[in-house]
């Protein structure tokens, strides 16, 4: 397994991160990316850990806590070899108070994944999305207040658009607070808009890429094919894709879908290996986020390290997955001297 430093942190992550929303099962949408309970959930962990995978993500709203409770009994005795990440800022229970990214709310919420998750402190938090309610000064404030107390030890965006990170980022720097080192974001061929400016901004601004939905909810797996209705037992047709429909369906994804399908003649690995090593090309990225509903999809998803496809087929990929960029990043691409893209080979 390779190690990546994570953004401008000292902390190795390993390339492949394991997903825990598969774990639980608690409610029709998580039911559609699967229902691990414990004694399978802590074979999928022991598979990883053998494996170097030792970086483990979940959220509060992964089935409403299950999925942290799962993955902090799965982890039982190896907990000082595992790196777990967890999030809040959506919905979590009832009340006034029960979403955001308040003092109050990321106080009470970092209280219950250390209790669900059976640790006394989480690696790596992350805002799960953007609140626009909450003074962005009140949120890193107590972010910061929670790594002081050591419940938390690095701390991470996710969602972000590229002025909520970059506004962050310069409070932090005003006030002398720990940083975002990391932006989780989704991001693979089938969606490039994380290369406009998100990426530059990761760059530019040292905050490593943790990538989700890398095979765009299962949709670069092989199993989706032109003229051909959606496989049944999918997560897309079961209603339990985060990746809206209309961003997918067109001649584009299908292009990709056969370029896919030549390179993986190519180097005789899957379609889904593929997809996945060509991530690991781009540049930011720290570390991709894989899923499994069992050991079998398991191993083939850590089949996508130890090998790296050539540039030629990266170059081919990328041809594949081109996409007219929206203003202002194709006014700033006529010009690239003054607006240098991020170099990819």
């Amino acid at each position: 397994m390779e190690y990546r430093q994570l953004g401008a942190s000292g902390l190795n992550v390993p390339v492949l991160s394991f997903g825990t929303a598969t774990f639980g099962g608690g409610n029709d949408f998580f039911k559609a990316w699967g229902s691990t309970q414990v004694d399978e959930a802590t074979r999928l962990v022991d598979i990883c850990l053998e494996a170097g995978l030792n970086f483990f993500d979940t959220a509060d709203v992964y089935s409403q806590g299950l999925s942290e409770e799962i993955l902090g009994k799965a982890l039982v005795g190896k907990r000082a070899q595992s790196i777990i990440s967890t999030k809040a800022t959506f919905p979590f229970g009832d009340g006034p108070n029960n979403q955001g990214s308040s003092r109050h709310r990321l106080i009470t919420q970092v209280e219950g994944s250390l209790k669900r998750l059976q640790t006394d402190y989480i690696d790596l938090f992350h805002m799960h999305g953007f609140d626009g309610n909450t003074p962005i000064e009140e949120t890193l404030r107590a972010l910061d207040d929670l790594i002081q107390s050591g419940k938390i030890r690095y701390i991470a965006a996710s969602n972000f658009s590229g002025w909520h990170l970059m506004k962050s980022l310069a409070l932090s720097d005003k006030y002398g607070w720990n940083r975002y080192v990391a932006h989780q974001v989704y991001y693979s061929l089938a969606n490039r808009e994380y290369e406009w400016e998100l990426m530059p901004l990761g760059i530019d601004q040292q905050v490593g890429g943790i990538i989700w939905s890398p095979l765009a909810a299962g949709r670069l797996g092989g199993k989706y094919r032109r003229n051909q209705p959606l496989p049944q037992d999918s997560r897309v047709a079961q209603g339990g894709s985060p990746i809206p429909q209309a961003v997918i369906d067109n001649e584009v994804f299908y292009n990709i879908i056969d370029t896919l399908d030549e390179v993986a003649e190519e180097t005789g690995k899957s379609l889904a290996q593929v997809a996945i090593n060509w991530l690991l090309q781009r540049p930011t990225v720290s570390s991709i986020i894989i899923g499994a509903r069992n050991e079998e999809q398991l191993v083939q998803n850590l089949g996508a390290v130890g090998w790296n496809l050539s540039v030629e087929q990266v170059k081919k990929l990328d041809q594949a997955s081109e996409i007219p960029t929206i203003y202002p990043y194709w006014h700033q691409r006529q010009n690239t001297q003054l607006n240098p893209l991020p170099k990819f080979y």
